[in-house]
C-alpha cells in the first residue's frame, strides 16, 4: 500500500495557499484609485513583490552571487517580465475573459510538455482528468460573465503568456537544484522589475497619491507577489512542475469566492458549475500526489531537505 510523503502532502497544500494569495489580485485592483490601469499595476506589483523579495532574501543571507546557471536565470527572468507583457497585451486584444482563460488554461499542458521535454517528469493519466476538469471549470468560471471577442493575435499573446508562467516554473526547477528558494525568487522577480521599471516612466502614478493606491499597491505587491511566490516555490520544490501549475488554477477559484464574499457579485449556474469542475479537478490530483510510491515520494523529501 502507498504511504502519504509528508513532503508532498506540504507542498500541495504550499501551491494551494500561493493560490490563495494570487486569488486576490482581482479583488483589491477593485479597490484601486481612478486612473490604475492594469499595465502600471503590473509593473509596480512586479517592483514591489521583487524588492520585498530581495530585501527577504538578503536579511535571511540566502542570497549569493555565485552558482548561477546563466541559461536557467535569464529564462526565469525573462519569463517574468515576459509574463506581464504578454498578459496584458494579450488581455487589451481578445478581452479579460478571454485572455485570462486562454493565460491560465494553456500553462497546466504547457508544462506538462516542458516538463516532459526537458526534465523528463512523466505526466500520469490522473493529472490530464485533472487538468482538464481544471481548465474546463476555470473556462465556465471566467467566461461566463460577459460578451466574448476572439482575437487570433490576442489569443496568441494570452498563450504567451501561459508559456512564460510555465518557462519560469521549469527554470526554477533547475535553479532549486544550486540555489535556495528564497534567493530563486528574489532574482527572478527583482530582475523582471528591473527590466519592466521604465514602463513606469509611461504610464499614469498619480493614483498613488491616495492612501487607497498606497495599500493596493503594497497588498499586489507583498501578497499577491511576494508571499504568493515564496509560497508557490516552497510547494515547487516538492511536486512536479505540471502538478505545480495544474495546483494553482485553484486562483480563478479563488478571485470567484472573494468576489461574492466581498464584492458583492452574483455567480451565474455556469459559474458554479465551472467552480464544481475546479474541485474536482483538484481532488482528483490531490487523490493523485498523495499516493505516490514510497520510494519516489521518499526521493522527493529527502531532494528538498537537501537544499
Amino acid at each position: 500500500m502507498n504511504s502519504i510523503s509528508p513532503a508532498v502532502n506540504r507542498g500541495f497544500w504550499l501551491v494551494l495557499a500561493a493560490a490563495f494569495c494570487w486569488g486576490t489580485t482581482g479583488t483589491a485592483q477593485a479597490f484601486a484609485p481612478a486612473g490604475a490601469t492594469p499595465l502600471a499595476i503590473g509593473a509596480l506589483r512586479l517592483l514591489v513583490g521583487g524588492s520585498a523579495l530581495l530585501c527577504f532574501a538578503v536579511g535571511r543571507r540566502q542570497l549569493h552571487w555565485q552558482g548561477w546557471p546563466f541559461a536557467a536565470t535569464a529564462i526565469a527572468i525573462g519569463a517574468i517580465a515576459g509574463y506581464q507583457l504578454f498578459f496584458f497585451a494579450g488581455v487589451a486584444r481578445t478581452g479579460v475573459a478571454v485572455g485570462t482563460v486562454v493565460a491560465i488554461g494553456s500553462a497546466p499542458m504547457l508544462a506538462g510538455l516542458m516538463g516532459l521535454a526537458l526534465l523528463g517528469e512523466r505526466f500520469t493519466r490522473r493529472w490530464l482528468l485533472s487538468t482538464l476538469l481544471a481548465v474546463a471549470g476555470c473556462t465556465l468560471l471566467i467566461a461566463t460573465g460577459g460578451d466574448l471577442r476572439l482575437d487570433g493575435v490576442g489569443v496568441l499573446l494570452a498563450i504567451g503568456a501561459g508559456a512564460a508562467y510555465s518557462l519560469y516554473t521549469i527554470a526554477c526547477k533547475e535553479l532549486l537544484r544550486v540555489q535556495p528558494p528564497d534567493a530563486v525568487t528574489a532574482v527572478a522577480f527583482f530582475g523582471g522589475a528591473l527590466l519592466l521599471a521604465p514602463l513606469l516612466f509611461f504610464v499614469d502614478l498619480t493614483w498613488l497619491a491616495q492612501p487607497r493606491g498606497v495599500i493596493v499597491a503594497l497588498q499586489l505587491g507583498l501578497v499577491a507577489t511576494a508571499l504568493a511566490y515564496m509560497l508557490f516555490i516552497r510547494g515547487l520544490m516538492m511536486l512536479p512542475s505540471a502538478t505545480a501549475v495544474t495546483l494553482a488554477l485553484a486562483e480563478p477559484l479563488t478571485a470567484a469566492t472573494l468576489g461574492v464574499l466581498v464584492l458583492g457579485e452574483q455567480l451565474t449556474l455556469p459559474a458554479l458549475g465551472g467552480m464544481a469542475l475546479i474541485f474536482a479537478g483538484l481532488f482528483v490530483l490531490s487523490v493523485g500526489v498523495r499516493r505516490q510510491p514510497p520510494a519516489l515520494a521518499a526521493a522527493r523529501q529527502a531532494s528538498a531537505s537537501t537544499r
